[in-house]
């Protein structure tokens, strides 16, 4: 996983918008959704420039999508097109953040198996083993409690 880590930061790293927005045009760093008027302009200007930055910006914004998905067949089918267009995008560090995650695609797709089968499974089992837990150091503490008393 240190390479995928490493993938992910150099990812960051050339998109430095990452969910916060720097530009000296803008007048600093802001977290997209809080942009002023103003700033959404200025960002929309940016947007219109074919420029790396702004390609790899977009690329690992629309990759965020892959986390909505509740099924691994569909988030898979999304991971294959998303590695796909970014290793058509000529952005080497976002090239090597694809191989990394076609590398890494069983262990990202059991992510959403496992997603799907905590969804499904009975919250209530799950309760009720966190009560079991919780009643049984309680009476550990009791126990040791009332030796020390003695």
């Amino acid at each position: 996983m240190n390479a995928f880590t490493r993938g992910l930061e150099t990812l960051q790293e050339a998109s430095r918008p990452s969910t916060a927005v720097y530009s000296p045009m803008l007048g600093g760093t802001q977290n997209q959704p809080n942009l002023t008027g103003k700033q959404e302009i200025k960002l929309a200007e940016l947007l219109k420039y074919n420029l790396k930055t702004v390609r790899a910006y977009l690329l690992k914004e629309d990759f965020h999508r892959c986390w909505g998905y509740v099924s691994p067949y569909w988030a898979g089918q999304f991971l294959d097109k998303w590695c796909a267009k970014v290793m058509l995008s000529r952005i080497e560090p976002m090239k090597k953040v694809a191989k990394s995650l076609r590398a890494h695609r069983e262990l990202i797709l059991n992510y959403f198996r496992a997603k799907k089968a905590f969804l499904q499974a009975p919250l209530g089992s799950v309760e009720g083993f966190n009560n079991k837990a919780k009643s049984l150091r309680e009476t550990r503490t009791d126990f040791a409690a009332s030796k020390r008393r003695k």
